[in-house]
């Protein structure tokens, strides 16, 4: 409240007014002549509104002019045309006459305050707003629209269009020509089914008229749609026009598309406009969802809250939600429809900031969580133990290795818990990494733990570790979820007493019953094969023991920055010495003969091979037949001279054991496998990998098979066999992007494997063609979903978002400001049990 003795708000406004008015006026004054003399005019003004915007609250009305205010003077003025400065200043003229009239509004008393809500009925939150209870939906149409996601009415709101058709313009029926492509909009006047005598098949004729004329549509086997066009409703039907059965006199249209429209207040949603078009399911058409996000729209507009702090919509120069909100779902007369079909429009962008801006926050939240924590961990950066492994290893690390490992013994000595991630390509050498930081936690005195997604992967580990873990005299145990209940009894009691320091294993180290003495370190390999709540499982096995992430998969700078946002990253960049890039190849079909006796030449040069078969999870026992069948083809035809084994996920724990000690030993010459080989299986000797359905594969995916060789000296191979590459149409099954692509497609996406042995070009490309929810074959790894943002289209926006969101939580670490306790409440909503944000609560 203001004192007598000080200004009213409005007079303040007035005469801050005043003083911005004042250049900007005088470089209007007699015709912009003196436009050139006013300097730094663009920098005053912006600071100018930003500082008036932080210090006080507006009308909502008054704060949307200041936004557009300052978005007229944020670039720099010299850059700009005379003809361009001229419009701005006379545009910036016209919203200072309109602010002068918001502040002589006697209605205007105070400004708007987020402490005193008594002076206005409250908004009400629309995220505890059940679906069920809007217009026109009910208990059964709530169960639809959940298959869409959508269960409260901040769902529905923020359900955008995925594309939208312009209909503004529909075509006379009577000004229809040949080869027109066109909509048009009619009611119908006759809708009549035909059937075959053996009534297996229908023809359904259309008759639809408007003012102008009548037309034709004709349906073949739809026999539905003749409760659909009844007699009497108006529907909209694009498609090409052709000759009907009276030649032009009656045109007929070749359907593309129709939906009926109907009649009354909800017409004007569906024809003369840009439309919203929305994915839909049994039940729930796109027509029923504009009419709901009309009604939803009329109704709760007040109560839409902005999250986003005032200056960082002002910095980015978003829209307000509430017009955001309307334009996705209705863009207005003379809208950029490129822009809103790409998700480009402002109103897009201003949704997906939102959402990658809380996801940012989020992220900066945990990591500053994490980062004033005191641990009650001391490593010691030199002990006995650690100085006997530099002694053992039969290697030089590489100076990539060497930074890394430097990296992360300053995290373990520092007072804050490590939280870091190492990313390196496959055969980089991140094993021996994390062995440098198991030792030392070993040589401290504590325990230390590495979880691995997979059996095959913990016993590689165990393997490649356990030699040099005894040479050290550590004690090494692998955990699995296959042992016999009396060895799982054993190693939990020797876990819990200290006398196994190392643990190495899968979901088994998560299991209840197993615990530690004194866990100080957990490394995690693969972490997108495990769900956020696996990895905190076993973080908890411990008092908030140092966290170490490994991954062979590279990642993508915006997959980073949304999934790891939390940790420090570390990159092996570099190979050992002596590892020669394997040369790759793309075959089709009819070159089958050709990769085979590639495959052979290799073989008979005392080599080993690998012939991998696609494991569908959807599909799994036909995938695993079609190794089966490939195996016993393989041995009995083109590779009969040689063993061939046998390797897939189903197989007793025994049985594989005792197939993969056989191809390390040499005495399977030929591995079958499915992807159970992905990652960990280190066999030296084994040059040479042929990938049957290489186009079921993600590029990512391939490029961590092809790291199973080329990890010696010798130059190795990978042979992609496209099955269907000479047909029109490659089936894929459950690919990302559709059931189908072209030939062409194929060729292109696999090129790049072909063209590249960088993780990360082909990372990045991978993630381009597939799209983040698919990136890695898996939706559980953790990554986020959003309603609106795509981090691929979006990458610029993630990072300004990530700066604005760690920029603010820095200044005001636990968003206590008064401003900024609604996009905390946001934040924790979508976030806080997904990256355990209960600190910041």
């Amino acid at each position: 409240m203001w004192r007598s003795s000080e200004p009213k708000p409005q007079e303040q406004f007035q005469q801050w007014l005043d003083r911005l008015a004042r250049p900007i006026e005088f470089a209007s004054r007699d015709a912009f002549a003196h436009l050139p003399t006013v300097k730094n005019l663009s920098s005053f003004v912006s600071s100018q509104v930003m500082q008036a915007l932080s210090d006080r609250a507006y009308p909502r009305s008054v704060e949307a002019a200041l936004l557009k205010l300052r978005a007229l003077f944020v670039d720099d003025q010299q850059r700009l045309t005379t003809v361009e400065q001229q419009r701005r200043l006379r545009e910036a003229a016209a919203i200072l006459g309109t602010l002068r009239e918001a502040a002589q509004d006697d209605a205007w008393q105070e400004p708007e305050r987020p402490e005193a809500p008594s002076q206005k009925v409250p908004a009400r939150d629309l995220w505890k707003l059940p679906i069920r209870f809007a217009k026109g939906v009910g208990p059964k149409r709530s169960s639809v629209l959940q298959r869409l996601r959508i269960e409260t009415v901040e769902d529905a709101l923020w359900t955008v269009p995925w594309r939208y058709e312009d209909r503004s313009v529909m075509t006379p029926i009577g000004n229809l020509v040949p080869g027109m492509v066109t909509s048009i909009c009619g009611a119908i006047v006759k809708s009549e089914a035909k059937r075959t005598r053996n009534r297996r098949f229908t023809v359904l004729e259309i008759g639809l008229e408007d003012q102008t004329g009548r037309m034709q549509a004709v349906f073949f086997n739809q026999p539905y749609l003749e409760q659909v066009f009844a007699v009497g409703k108006t529907v909209m039907m694009s498609g090409r026009v052709i000759a009907g059965r009276q030649g032009w006199m009656v045109p007929r249209m070749d359907v593309a598309q129709y939906e009926v429209v109907g009649e009354g207040n909800d017409f004007t949603l569906h024809v003369g406009r840009i439309v919203p078009i929305y994915h839909e399911t049994k039940g729930w058409s796109s027509r029923q969802m504009r009419v709901l996000i009309k009604g939803l729209l009329e109704e709760h507009a007040a109560d839409l809250r902005d999250y986003l702090p005032v200056s960082v919509r002002a910095r980015q120069r978003l829209v307000p939600i509430q017009e955001a909100l309307g334009d996705v779902h209705f863009p207005k007369a003379g809208t950029d429809l490129p822009a809103f079909q790409q998700g480009k429009s402002p109103a897009h962008r201003r949704l997906a900031f939102e959402e990658l801006f809380l996801l940012q926050a989020a992220l900066a939240a945990r990591q500053r969580s994490i980062q004033v924590q005191k641990k009650s961990l001391h490593f010691r950066p030199r002990t006995p133990v650690l100085e006997k492994l530099e002694r053992l290893l039969p290697f030089q690390l590489t100076s990539a290795q060497d930074q890394v490992i430097r990296e992360i013994f300053r995290d373990m000595i520092s007072p804050r818990p490590m939280n870091r991630l190492v990313q390196g390509d496959v055969g980089s050498g991140k094993t021996v990494v994390a062995l440098h930081a198991i030792v030392m936690a070993c040589g401290s005195g504590y325990q230390a733990a590495l979880m691995a997604p997979t059996e095959i992967l913990a016993e590689q580990h165990y393997r490649n570790l356990s030699s040099m873990m005894e040479s050290l005299d550590l004690k090494v145990a692998l955990l699995r979820g296959s042992d016999k209940a009396a060895m799982k009894k054993t190693q939990a009691a020797q876990l819990a007493s200290g006398q196994i320091q190392v643990a190495i294993g899968t979901h088994a180290l998560i299991q209840k019953g197993v615990s530690f003495k004194n866990l100080g370190l957990a490394v995690v390999d693969e972490q997108h094969k495990f769900g956020v709540l696996q990895r905190k499982t076993l973080i908890e096995k411990g008092y908030k023991p140092d966290i170490l992430v490994l991954t062979a998969t590279p990642i993508p700078r915006t997959l980073a920055m949304t999934v790891y946002g939390d940790l420090d990253v570390s990159i092996i960049h570099t190979l050992p010495p002596g590892r020669k890039p394997v040369r790759t190849f793309l075959f089709g079909e009819a070159q089958r003969r050709r990769a085979y006796q590639i495959l052979r030449d290799e073989l008979q040069d005392k080599r080993q091979a690998y012939v991998v078969y696609p494991l569908v999870e959807e599909s799994e026992k036909i995938e695993r037949q079609e190794a089966i069948q490939g195996a016993e083809h393989l041995q009995q035809n083109e590779l009969k001279a040689f063993r061939v084994g046998l390797l897939h996920g189903r197989m007793k724990q025994a049985d594989k054991e005792t197939v993969m000690a056989d191809f390390k030993a040499g005495k399977i010459h030929v591995l079958v496998a499915t992807t159970v080989i992905e990652v960990g299986v280190d066999v030296p000797n084994a040059t040479i990998m042929m990938i049957e359905h290489a186009e079921r594969f993600g590029l990512a995916q391939l490029h961590q098979l092809r790291g199973r060789v080329g990890r010696a000296g010798h130059q190795s191979y990978c042979l992609l066999m496209a099955a269907t590459m000479g047909r029109n149409k490659v089936q894929l099954g459950k690919h990302p992007t559709g059931n189908q692509e072209s030939a062409s497609a194929v060729k292109e996406r696999l090129e790049a494997l072909v063209q590249s042995n960088d993780g990360f070009v082909i990372a990045e490309e991978d993630l381009r063609i597939r799209g983040p929810g698919e990136f890695f074959g898996f939706r559980q790894w953790g990554m986020p979903e959003f309603r609106v943002a795509n981090i691929v289209r979006d990458g610029d926006l993630l990072q300004q978002a990530r700066s604005e969101a760690f920029s603010l939580l820095k200044q005001d670490p636990q968003l206590s400001a008064p401003g900024h306790q609604g996009l905390k409440e946001a934040m924790l909503r979508k976030w806080e049990k997904k990256l355990d944000l209960g600190s910041v609560s």
